[in-house]
């Protein structure tokens, strides 16, 4: 009795492409916090083996955060995943120690996010103020252009 091969269909590899980090971020964040380590500050290179190696772990890393992350949520009989939850899943999975800088990171990141709101609805209100403003013009405009219509119909007519 023959066995089929283990190939993927493609709706399977779809799925698996879509598990998978980035490559090109994976090889930056490596590269990066090695060169920081490293005593020569000089170019890293890193094996195409270590890469799949850091991006897998990392997936399994984050798919483990999000599990614990929502076993957190629904024991508070809740359905979307905060903030808390995460950084209470960390504590529950012994990495205590990203919480503060993860924290630190998060508070920033909405710092510059309401930042970036505020000017966005600055702009959006300057940009209404001219549309008020825009009308008004048109309007004058569509009466001038009534009279020439109008006077042009009359030196049509004579």
């Amino acid at each position: 009795m023959a066995t089929a091969a283990a190939t993927p269909t493609v709706g399977e590899k779809v799925v698996a492409d879509a598990d998978e980090l980035p490559k090109a971020i994976v090889k930056r964040l490596v590269k990066d916090k090695l060169s920081q380590l490293s005593q020569d500050g000089g170019e890293i290179q890193v094996q195409k083996d270590s890469l799949l190696a850091f991006s897998e772990s990392s997936r399994i890393f984050i798919h483990y955060l999000s599990a614990t992350a929502n076993d957190i949520c629904k024991e508070a009989k809740r359905q979307t995943i905060s903030a808390e939850d995460v950084f209470k899943a960390l504590e529950e999975i012994e990495f205590p120690e990203f919480v503060a800088s993860l924290r630190t990171s998060l508070e920033e990141f909405k710092r510059k996010n309401a930042k970036r709101k505020s000017d966005s609805s600055k702009s959006k209100e300057a940009k209404k103020g001219k549309t008020e403003e825009t009308p008004k013009e048109n309007g004058e405009a569509q009466e001038n252009g009534d009279e020439d219509g109008n006077a042009a119909v009359a030196a049509d007519s004579e």
